[in-house]
């Protein structure tokens, strides 16, 4: 089991709470939180040792284009690097939806 932790620059404050995935063969569970910082934080819990330059390169690219102050919290079992960024997204689509529904925008 490894644990890592990232750290990003955010530009815009998160509100609400997103959960999306399943700790599961070859799955993914992202819980997303409102940051109490200016900053977007990873934190990872793994089952596979010794990619930690994957999981880099993939959150990297994430963060170019997301910019919201929020706490992640992924619990991984293997997911390859495609289900990393379609989990991070849905997390971050399912966080922005539920904000829309309270303002009543109807992207």
């Amino acid at each position: 089991m490894e644990n890592m932790r990232y750290e990003y620059p955010a530009k815009r404050p998160v509100t609400r709470r997103a959960h999306v995935g399943v700790v599961g063969s070859g799955d993914l569970e992202v819980l997303l939180t409102p940051s109490p910082t200016a900053n977007a934080e990873v934190v990872i819990r793994t089952s596979v040792d010794g990619y930690e330059h994957v999981w880099k390169s993939v959150l990297d690219r994430f963060f170019l284009r997301y910019d919201g102050a929020a706490k992640f919290e992924l619990n991984d079992f293997g997911a390859t690097p495609g289900v990393v960024m379609l989990r991070l997204s849905e997390a971050v689509e399912v966080s922005d939806a539920s904000d829309a529904s309270d303002s009543g925008d109807t992207r």
